[in-house]
C-alpha cells in the first residue's frame, strides 16, 4: 500500500484548536473523497504545546500512480491537481495550512507486526521521520534499519503494531523513512520512547534501552522530528 504522509503547520493566525477544527470539519469531508483514496487517517498531538506539528494527515493508494495524479510527485511540498476533489482539497489547504512549512514523504508502507487486526482507530502512536547519518548512503541506512534495527523496534515492551514507510524516491524525499509505533496507552508510550517535548528519549530498560542505544548506529537523531498522538481513522476501504 502507498500513502501520502503530511506533517501539518497551522497558519500564524490560527490556534491549534482553531487549525484542528478546521482541518476535521471542513477539510476532512473534501479530503476523504479524494480520487483514488482507500484509506485517511489523522494523527493529532496529545501534547499539542509541546508538539513539532498540529497533526499528521495519511492518506493511502492502491498504486503510485493514483498517489502522483491527486497530490503530485514527491519532489516538492506544494502540489498542483488536475482531478476535481483533488483541486478542491489543495485549494481548501490555503485557508489553514503554512504549506511551506509541511513537510511530507510519499512511500511505500510495511507492516512490521500486528496484534490488533489493522484497527488502529483510538491507538497512540510515535511517528518518527527518519533522517540518515552523515556519510551513509540511503541504501545502506535502509538495509541497517530494517534488518538490525527493526528486529530489536518491533519488540518494545508495549507495542501492538508497527510499520515502517519507504520513500517511493529517495533522491527527492525529505525523509529516508517513516517509524510508526503503536501502543494502546499512552502511559506505555512515554515510558519506552519518551514524551513529546523532545527528539530524544532516554529508557531504562527491555527492548526499549537496547533500540535507543542502536539508534546511535544509523539516525541523525537530533534532524529526527517526531510526533505522539491518537490515530483517528476517517475512511477505510481496503
Amino acid at each position: 500500500m502507498y500513502k501520502h504522509v503530511a506533517l501539518l503547520v497551522r497558519q500564524d493566525d490560527l490556534s491549534h484548536e482553531e487549525f484542528v477544527d478546521y482541518w476535521q470539519t471542513t477539510h476532512t469531508p473534501i479530503a476523504k473523497e479524494i480520487e483514488g483514496v482507500v484509506r485517511y487517517q489523522q494523527v493529532l498531538p496529545t501534547d499539542p504545546e509541546n508538539a513539532e506539528f498540529d497533526g499528521i494527515a495519511e492518506l493511502y493508494f492502491e498504486t503510485l500512480e493514483d498517489v502522483h495524479a491527486a497530490l503530485g510527485s514527491p519532489g516538492s511540498r506544494d502540489y498542483d491537481p488536475t482531478k476535481e476533489i483533488a483541486a478542491e482539497a489543495r485549494r481548501d489547504v490555503a485557508n489553514f495550512l503554512a504549506i511551506d512549512e509541511r513537510p511530507r514523504l510519499i512511500g511505500e508502507e510495511i507492516v512490521q507486526k500486528d496484534e490488533v487486526g489493522s484497527d488502529t482507530d483510538g491507538l497512540y502512536k510515535h511517528s518518527a521521520f527518519l533522517v540518515r547519518q552523515e556519510g551513509m548512503t540511503h541504501e545502506e541506512f535502509i538495509d541497517y534499519w530494517q534488518e538490525n534495527h527493526t528486529p530489536i523496534a518491533r519488540e518494545i515492551e508495549g507495542v501492538v503494531k508497527y510499520n515502517t514507510v519507504l520513500p517511493t524516491d529517495p533522491e527527492n524525499a525529505e525523509f529516508d523513512g517513516v517509524a510508526e509505533l503503536y501502543f494502546d496507552d499512552l502511559e506505555k508510550l512515554y515510558d519506552a520512547l519518551g514524551s513529546e517535548g523532545s527528539r530524544d528519549y532516554d529508557p531504562d530498560r527491555g527492548k526499549a534501552k537496547e533500540a535507543r542505544e542502536d539508534v546511535n548506529n544509523f539516525l541523525a537523531i537530533d534532524e529526527r522530528p517526531r510526533l505522539i498522538g491518537r490515530e483517528r481513522l476517517v475512511k477505510d476501504e481496503e
